[in-house]
Formats: structure tokens, C-alpha cells, sequence
């Protein structure tokens, strides 16, 4: 069996417009939406799996809802081990906070060039849960976030408990 075939996939809506949930073997290997500037489609060779995916789906309810600051969900991160450094130092930004990509690549080392860490951060497979949004320009205006920004600026008031949605 191809790896395509062995990739389920299931939708839910959220406040920022449905959200499509990938996964192989009981890990996410991505969270997009649907629409917006970069929408995402679903290949005719992904079979459509509600059940895998109940656990991502509550937690997504509770987050957005404002229930929940943290997710824990069994990743798969594929990319190469500098996409997956700047990921996994994605999800040091605690909940409700903001960093600058200056601030993160200084985070990852004196090589690190902020243009870079952007560059890794757009390529996220795994949005909201690995929190991208969350990474803003030095003078901390919302930038680049592939769901558009103004979907950015919904996540970020959220997570501030500025925007209640219910």
C-alpha cells in the first residue's frame, strides 16, 4: 500500500474557518485550513477517518473555546532538522505571548538568521498546535502566517483573552 493511500484525513469547523486534520499511524502530520491564502486540498487518495482524530478534534473544541493552553497530541514533524529545530522551538512561546522572529532565531543560536527561522516557521505543517501564529515582526506588527492575518490576529486576541467566542 502506497504512504498517500495510508494517510487518512478528517475536517472540523473552527472560528478560523474548517480545518483539515492529516495523520499517518496515530500521529498529526498536519493541521490546515482550508481556505484562506494558502487553502489546502485533499488528494483523491486520502481516506477520510473521523475516528483517529477525536482526541485533535476535542482538544481543538477546548482551545478554542478557552479551555485549553496546551495541546497533547502525538506529532510527526516531517521536515528537514532545521525546520524541525525552529518548530520545536515554536512551541516554547507559551500560550498567549508573542515572539519576534529575531527573538526566536536568537533563541536558536548566533547563526540563526531571522529571515531563515521565517522561512521554517511558513512551512509548518502542523498550524495552531505548533503555534506559528505566534511569531510576529520585530516591531510587532502581525506578519507572514499562511492562514492570512487576520485568521493570525483572531489567534492571538483569543489566546490573550481579548476575543471571546461562543
Amino acid at each position: 500500500m502506497s504512504a498517500a493511500r495510508d494517510t487518512l484525513y478528517a475536517t472540523t469547523a473552527s472560528p478560523v474557518g474548517e480545518l483539515l486534520l492529516v495523520g499517518r499511524e496515530g500521529a498529526l502530520t498536519g493541521l490546515y485550513m482550508l481556505e484562506g491564502p494558502r487553502p489546502r486540498r485533499v488528494p483523491a487518495d486520502w481516506r477520510r477517518a473521523d475516528g483517529p482524530f477525536a482526541s485533535a478534534i476535542e482538544q481543538l473544541g477546548q482551545y478554542f473555546a478557552g479551555e485549553r493552553t496546551e495541546f497533547d497530541l502525538a506529532l510527526e514533524m516531517r521536515g528537514t532538522a532545521y525546520q524541525r529545530q525552529v518548530w520545536q522551538a515554536l512551541c516554547g512561546i507559551p500560550h498567549g505571548r508573542t515572539e519576534s522572529y529575531g527573538a526566536l532565531a536568537a533563541r536558536l543560536g548566533p547563526a540563526v538568521s531571522p529571515r531563515a527561522v521565517g522561512t521554517a516557521n511558513g512551512q509548518n505543517p502542523i498550524s495552531i498546535v505548533v503555534p506559528c501564529h505566534r511569531v510576529i515582526g520585530a516591531d510587532g506588527s502581525l506578519v507572514g502566517y499562511g492562514g492570512g492575518l487576520e485568521r493570525k490576529r483572531v489567534l492571538l486576541e483569543l489566546e490573550a483573552g481579548v476575543l471571546t467566542l461562543g
